[in-house]
């Protein structure tokens, strides 16, 4: 096992370098961008289809009303995620850019969001009208954000630009210097669509939507689901963040699948997806990557070993609620390789059997997207409407989680137990060794070697940690930023250092924030922190900070979770990297 581990290991910087590739990191985090959107959009539909379960059904007019915030957000989705592809896209692009020749994020956006209307909308009298706006045009929204950085790049990177005198103000110049890239990024789509609908009869982004739709079917099967979030798993697993490799490839999909059941809902059939954003959030993830859930309440309620079971009582809450650093890094799971088997089948069992009770039972798959930090089996029952089978679903992953992982913990168990046995006898047998050296000394007159070193001065000792290392001065007025995928992990750091500054009366501001939504507000901060998640993007973050002026830290699995828990040790970490 462990031979295995160390070969998946070779591979760790070439799954770095596809984690930071510009095009996925730009659709993950155009995507993520957007997500308030989704979940807020799902509000309104629990609201008007959840009493239909027991019978209640809306008068259409108030149906009508309760979904229009629906329509107008997701029925709108893909337009704003080509913009913030875009926006993210054109800060990848800016890293290899002149600082005095950068392309402008906003006008790239503009761009991109005329450019979806053109590929996905279809022309009506006195407006636009196309179910390609939606979810179904995301990956045209895509493609729009990637063509339009890359002409914005050809044009400005060769001053192919109109350029005004230097008497003209900065605003009104950027918007000559933008009008060539602009337009030949408009005309490129024009003649496109007009081509494939000549061709067709349909809009481009209904040709894409068919081109990928045998991707799609193969990614909601037995073996695609397989793939997938085996895969993530294992990229965790040696401590490469999974979803930064894999959601970009599949996330169309997960939405579309989402889209797709709630459709089938409401037209009283089967919704027949298993893949969706919530399979992922909740099921695949039960309690974070490896379906840590289970396994991290076995650790702190079932454990003999003291370690392990006040790791899993210290990370039982944040588990609860998706966020399981704390217990990938401090059992440890990462690189464990006594857990590399459960946690990568795990999660596809839970997959394949909520896959089963939709294929055999006919449960419907999920209908509505929750926030990722809901408790799993909350998630699970809700998202799916409340379906009596998803009780029984949930009571079935549980014990089946628990079969998967409890003869590795048991092992894992033991042989913890050994290892505090053996420190406590070695313990034991150096009190033993102490007592005998201070019975010989007394015997021969002698003052006992405790008592010499107890009265010799310590004034290294003398100061706390707080004031030596993080010494106030150096802290004062500082704002720290922490940074991870998804916020979560983040403000694990953020609230420690926030408590520690607040009890040793330190004026020092921490926030926690997710990686990509991070550039317009570094500015604001002295230092990013990057979470062992994000920890990959070190090299790209340095770029953009040493162009504000701002310092730059990682931290590493174990020594990140050490940090949480001391403030101290968070405190003196922050000062440590300010005064580099």
């Amino acid at each position: 096992m462990d031979k295995l581990i160390a070969t998946i290991q070779k591979f760790k910087p070439f799954f770095d370098n596809v984690a930071r590739n510009k095009y996925l990191k730009a659709i993950k985090d155009g995507f993520i961008s957007c997500m308030p959107i989704v979940i807020f959009s799902s509000i309104f539909l629990l609201v008007a289809y959840v009493p239909n379960i027991w019978g209640f059904t809306w008068p259409p007019e108030l149906e009508a009303i309760i979904t229009k915030p629906y329509g107008y957000s997701m029925g709108i989705l893909s337009v704003v995620v080509a913009a913030t592809t875009a926006k993210h896209f054109t800060d990848s692009l800016n890293r290899d850019m002149p600082r005095n020749n950068q392309i402008n994020f906003l006008s790239t956006m503009v761009c991109a969001t005329v450019g979806l209307f053109i590929l996905a909308s279809d022309p009506l009298e006195g407006g636009f009208a196309s179910d390609c706006l939606g979810s179904k045009g995301l990956l045209t929204a895509f493609i729009a954000a990637f063509v339009v950085g890359g002409i914005y790049k050809f044009c400005v990177s060769r001053n192919i630009t109109i350029h005004m005198p230097e008497q003209v103000p900065p605003n009104i110049s950027q918007t000559f210097k933008d009008i060539i890239p602009f337009s030949l990024s408009v005309i490129l789509f024009w003649l496109v669509d007009l081509a494939v609908r000549t061709l067709t009869g349909s809009c481009v982004a209904e040709g894409v939507i068919q081109l990928f739709q045998p991707i799609f079917s193969a990614a909601d099967s037995y073996l695609g689901i397989a793939i997938i979030y085996g895969a993530m798993s294992l990229f965790w697993f040696v401590g490469v963040h999974g979803p930064s490799i894999v959601e970009p490839a599949v996330e169309v999909a997960l939405l579309a699948g989402m889209t797709e059941n709630l459709a089938a809902f409401q037209a009283g059939q089967h919704a027949t997806h298993a893949l969706s954003l919530d399979l992922q959030f909740f099921v695949v993830t039960m309690g974070g990557t490896g379906a840590t859930l289970v396994p991290c309440m076995m650790f702190a309620f079932l454990a003999r070993s003291k370690e392990l079971r006040a790791v899993g009582r210290a990370s039982a809450v944040p588990v609860t609620f998706g966020v399981n650093e704390p217990f990938l890094f401090g059992a440890p799971m990462v690189l464990n390789p006594v857990f590399l088997i459960p946690f990568v089948v795990a999660p596809v069992a839970n997959a394949w059997v909520f896959k089963l009770f939709i294929d055999v039972l006919g449960m419907n798959g999920f209908l509505y997207t929750l926030p990722w930090t809901t408790p799993a089996p909350l998630g699970i029952v809700l998202g799916c409407g409340l379906s009596p089978l998803s009780f029984v679903f949930v009571a079935v992953a549980l014990v089946m989680d628990f079969v998967i992982y409890y003869p590795f913990f048991k092992m894992y168990d033991l042989e913890k137990c050994e290892e505090e046995a053996q420190i406590e006898a070695e313990e034991l047998e150096a009190r033993a060794a102490d007592k005998a050296a201070r019975m010989s000394d007394a015997f021969q007159g002698k003052a006992p070697a405790a008592a010499v070193a107890k009265a010799a001065p310590a004034k290294a000792s003398i100061a706390s940690p707080a004031t030596s290392t993080a010494s106030a001065g150096s802290l004062e007025g500082k704002k720290v930023l922490v940074l991870c995928a998804g916020g979560g992990t983040s403000g694990l750091l953020a609230n420690a250092l926030a408590k520690a500054a607040d009890e040793h009366g330190i004026d020092l501001e921490s926030a926690a924030g997710s990686y990509g939504a991070h550039l317009d507000i570094m500015p604001d901060f002295d230092l990013v922190v990057l979470a062992p998640q994000v920890a990959s993007y070190l090299e790209d973050l340095k770029i953009d900070a040493d162009r504000m002026g701002v310092k730059v830290a990682a931290c590493e699995g174990r020594q990140y979770i050490a940090l949480t828990r001391n403030g101290e040790e968070a405190l003196s970490f922050v000062s440590d990297h300010l005064s580099k």
